[in-house]
């Protein structure tokens, strides 16, 4: 999935990258825009570790482990429920962007994406490390009460920096103009993680836990003198370095995954 999420988006558009000769029009503009998002992750080994006790102690009480769950699956959590209720706009998979075009071909994007990240309760992993001091190397099953649940679901949150690359495509008037868009681009991540380990539950606050580098795609829509409309498709690799501490000790997580993502944003655009 890791090769396909990447290579889905280059192929089919290859062709416009030659359109790279015609004359660059001097027409900067500014944008803003708002939307939602729907997405996938490819499987991913969760490390948990916390070395605050001794690996020689077996007495059960002595909080440590260093384990790794093998290719455990996640689903995201849209929420789109939500938006019948105005005040929770902020709660479904939201995304944002704010951009700047120098010219009608290239641009800068600050883009975030308020994506859900959250592991499938009850599947059966392959633990491999200690816990306690008991070494571990078995198949087991992910009870969210008593052993284990993860989820950054405030969210998994990319914040990326993008060039973008814009295509001309069809533009019968100058109030609506058809574009292809191509984004480019990296940054970090900065999850919310829940966690239950062990029966002990902590929901942890927001931190830079991480780096994600990406490329997204799509069709770019201009009309009226202030709108715009935005389809896309993101294929992303997130590499969450240190993402929570629960409470006791120095305990942290570290997975990463590719992610595949379809979003669909409304915006205002503005300037020369």
């Amino acid at each position: 999935m890791r090769y396909l999420v990447f290579l889905s988006l280059f192929f089919p558009f290859s062709f416009l990258v030659s359109q790279t000769s015609e004359p660059v029009n001097k027409k900067s503009q500014w944008y803003v825009s708002w939307g939602y998002t729907k997405a996938a992750y490819t499987r991913s080994d969760i490390h948990m570790k916390n070395l605050s006790g001794s690996a020689n102690d077996h007495s059960g009480t002595n909080n440590y482990y260093d384990f790794t769950l093998i290719k455990a699956t996640a689903h995201d959590r849209p929420d789109m429920n939500k938006l019948t209720d105005l005040s929770n706009l902020s709660i479904p998979q939201f995304v944002c962007r704010a951009g700047y075009y120098f010219n009608e071909k290239w641009a800068l994007e600050l883009n975030y994406d308020h994506t859900k990240y959250v592991i499938d309760d009850y599947q059966k992993v392959h633990i491999y490390g200690q816990i306690d001091g008991t070494w571990m190397d078995k198949d087991t099953l992910l009870d969210p009460v008593n052993f284990f649940h993860f989820e950054h679901t405030d969210g998994a949150n990319f914040l990326m920096l993008n060039a973008v690359r814009k295509w001309k495509l069809y533009e019968p008037t100058t109030k609506f103009q058809m574009a292809w868009v191509l984004k480019p681009g990296a940054g970090i991540v900065i999850p919310r993680t829940d966690v239950t380990l062990f029966g002990e539950h902590l929901n942890n606050d927001w931190k830079v836990a991480g780096y994600i580098i990406g490329v997204e795609t799509g069709l770019r829509l201009e009309f009226l003198k202030y709108g715009m409309f935005e389809l896309v498709t993101k294929g992303s690799y997130a590499n969450y370095v240190n993402a929570f501490v629960l409470g006791k000790g120095n305990g942290k997580a570290s997975h990463h995954f590719y992610a595949a993502q379809v979003t669909a944003t409304l915006g205002l655009k503005f300037g020369t």
